[in-house]
């Protein structure tokens, strides 16, 4: 194998990218996923019956494997995978390793090879759809946490993942955007708008690894696409 010559250069395009995208229910997650370039929504949970999207109901980890082997086949249309939720895939990850190894709980088996088993199986799968040519979009919801320092204690708003499968999909995604509702004072009102926050702080799970978008983005798609787009334009 020949070593390389010339640096890669940093990916334009929206599709090459892994993203997380996580939030309260019903904020406007899904809605935002479903208008990525030629979405297929691998369907873990109800929640698209008042969108027009095409969808995959995927109801055990069998079922993801399926629908990732069409999708890595390549014969079709569509451009960007979601996951919706990812949460769930997790679960029905974990249902498969149980039933493959024949017990009730990853617990069940030998110290820590249970939920070794999961989270390998869990990683080798979205790693091989990230590396496909395709965007991929994941989904979870919200859960604080308790954080203790020194200094004192606080709450932590992350996505609704085990551990160690947050530390997976917060670890491969590129972006991870948390969706959130921020009030404001105009003209006297108060006004409530949602936002999509994308740099990490000690009080929420956040970050860009391309360094293109702003902290703060109202929740739409134009809005994000375009601020990621024009600051390749001025990067080019």
């Amino acid at each position: 194998m020949a070593l390389p010559t010339k640096k890669t250069p940093p990916r334009a395009n929206l599709g090459d990218y892994s993203i997380l995208i996580y939030g309260p229910t019903k904020i406007g997650k899904t809605t935002l996923a479903s208008q990525f370039p030629e979405a297929l929504f691998l369907a873990t949970e109800p929640g698209l019956n008042a969108l027009e999207a095409y969808q995959i109901p995927i109801t055990s980890w069998d079922g993801l494997l399926a629908a990732a082997a069409e999708i890595a086949g390549g014969n079709h249309r569509f451009k960007t995978t979601v996951i919706d939720t990812i949460d769930n895939a997790y679960k029905f990850c974990e249902e498969y390793i149980c039933a493959k190894e024949r017990v009730a709980h990853p617990s069940d088996m030998d110290y820590g090879k249970g939920f070794s088993l999961v989270n390998n199986e869990f990683q080798r799968v979205l790693t091989k759809l990230a590396a496909l040519p395709y965007g991929l979009v994941m989904i979870s919801h919200t859960k604080e946490i308790e954080v203790k320092r020194a200094t004192g204690k606080f709450n932590k708003v992350t996505p609704t993942l085990p551990d160690k499968a947050g530390k997976i999909v917060l670890g491969m995604a590129d972006m991870v955007l948390y969706c959130a509702a921020e009030e404001s004072e105009q003209d006297g009102k108060t006004v409530v708008q949602r936002i999509i926050k994308t740099k990490p702080t000690p009080y929420y799970d956040a970050g860009d690894r391309t360094g293109r978008l702003p902290e703060t983005l109202p929740l739409s798609y134009q809005a994000f696409h375009e601020a990621f787009l024009n600051a390749g334009k001025k990067a080019a």
